[in-house]
């Protein structure tokens, strides 16, 4: 497994406990991935380097946890030397790795999403503003570790954020970008495994992108999450598969980019529907953690059954109680995190929740923050209340004073359970 982040903690957690299993690598992994894999130095970048490890230690599936990997095309590479691969394509994982990529498709299928327009100059960009109507909602096209979306609320600060983002905000992955209709409803996440023609649902979850209680401050790549989400209803949940996920795949194979893997499709749940927000090509980071805690199964089976085309023949079966995870994260996140603040886990696992490592490392013995996102506090309970509770007692188990955690993770579906 590639990746030494939360998500990538939470699939070798889960994967480790495949029968099917017999050894488990994870490079480069992280202080929590080293208790349940043997942490292996590899650089995801040297294509040849990654083919040389698999075929010498005899690796039969390689599930590749992040999206730059993906885009890079290692996917390609292991396929050509014969290596099954958990994840798609460079040419698919464009739906991640180009916004406007994924918006023409959209256009193509019919698929229901905000309208746009594509921008490749700030001269151009500012004057498409007058097509829309505050909010803007401003997308960088590639990769920014899910931080290259601005919401505006007027014209001027429009203009100011599309003058950070021609001006290198985001290094490349703003030389273009996108201008969306601003959607309004509620957002949710919807996930599916895919191996190109077959599609096997495979949970919600609501995510919590901003930085402070009550959802102020800055976009962040998740303070929290909890699944399953309740606002996406088995209604709602089959006309995301029939009106978006069907028609993805289908065109995808049909223009000769099969996907294969998982798609994680980020819904506005509108007056007229859920409508796409956006494609991300890998498991969302929290959302990942709270799916494998409910997961019940072989992920192992399931992730090989994918990668070989052969999705028909299994299935995947989720526990009905609920998972809440709270991300604890290094003063100055998002903008300029704090590293090496002292970490003690103390008895937080005790009562069956689970400590997921983000952003952690290991110096002079001691456990200490080495990122923005520093630990995902995961627990389980018979509703989002139930396990908000949890999560936040394990929470205060830790001893981590340079980090912090939004306290109100879940509130909009606990304040729906009190009848608020």
């Amino acid at each position: 497994m590639l990746g030494s982040g939360g998500r990538e903690h939470a699939l070798a957690w889960k994967l480790a406990q495949s029968p099917t299993l017999t050894r488990l690598f994870a490079a480069p992994g992280n202080p929590g991935i080293a208790q349940c894999a043997e942490l292996v130095t590899l650089d995801a970048t040297n294509h040849e380097a990654c083919i040389r490890f698999c075929e010498e230690n005899t690796v039969e599936l390689v599930v590749i946890g992040p999206e730059a990997p993906l885009v890079d095309g290692l996917g390609n590479s292991l396929r050509a030397a014969n290596i099954a691969v958990f994840g798609p394509d460079k040419a698919a994982a464009q739906l991640e790795g180009s916004k406007g990529f994924t918006k023409d498709l959209c256009a193509r299928a019919n698929i229901p999403t905000g309208g746009y327009i594509r921008t490749t100059s700030l001269d151009e960009a500012t004057g498409a503003l007058s097509k829309f109507d505050a909010p803007y909602v401003l997308k960088a096209d590639g990769l920014a570790a899910g931080k290259g979306v601005v919401i505006a609320a007027t014209l001027e600060e429009a203009e100011a954020a599309l003058a950070d983002m021609f001006g290198g905000q985001f290094g490349e992955a703003g030389a273009e970008v996108v201008i969306e209709e601003f959607l309004d409803g509620e957002e949710a996440s919807f996930f599916a495994l895919t191996d190109g023609e077959t599609i096997i649902p495979f949970g919600t979850a609501q995510d919590h992108k901003r930085v402070g209680e009550g959802d102020v401050g800055p976009n962040t790549g998740g303070m929290g999450a909890y699944s399953p989400a309740p606002v996406l209803t088995p209604e709602l949940q089959a006309r995301a598969m029939q009106e978006i996920l069907r028609p993805t795949v289908d065109t995808m194979r049909a223009e000769g980019m099969p996907y294969s893997g998982v798609l994680y499709l980020g819904l506005m749940l509108t007056k007229d529907g859920p409508q796409l927000i956006e494609y991300n090509c890998r498991f969302g980071d929290p959302e990942c953690q709270v799916l494998m805690m409910r997961l019940q199964g072989d992920l192992a089976a399931i992730m090989l059954a994918c990668a070989k085309g052969e999705l028909a023949s299994a299935a995947a079966d989720f526990a009905e109680e609920t998972a809440l995870t709270v991300v604890m994260a290094a003063e100055g996140y998002p903008a300029s995190a704090k590293k090496g603040g002292a970490i003690n886990l103390g008895d937080a696992e005790a009562e069956g929740a689970k400590v997921f490592h983000a952003g952690t490392a290991i110096k002079d013995g001691q456990l200490v923050a080495n990122g923005g996102r520093v630990l995902n506090v995961t627990a389980t309970g018979a509703n989002v209340t139930a396990a908000q509770e949890a999560a936040y007692v394990a929470v205060d188990a830790i001893s981590f004073e340079s980090g912090f955690c939004r306290r109100d993770i879940g509130w909009r579906e606990v304040a729906r359970e009190k009848g608020a």
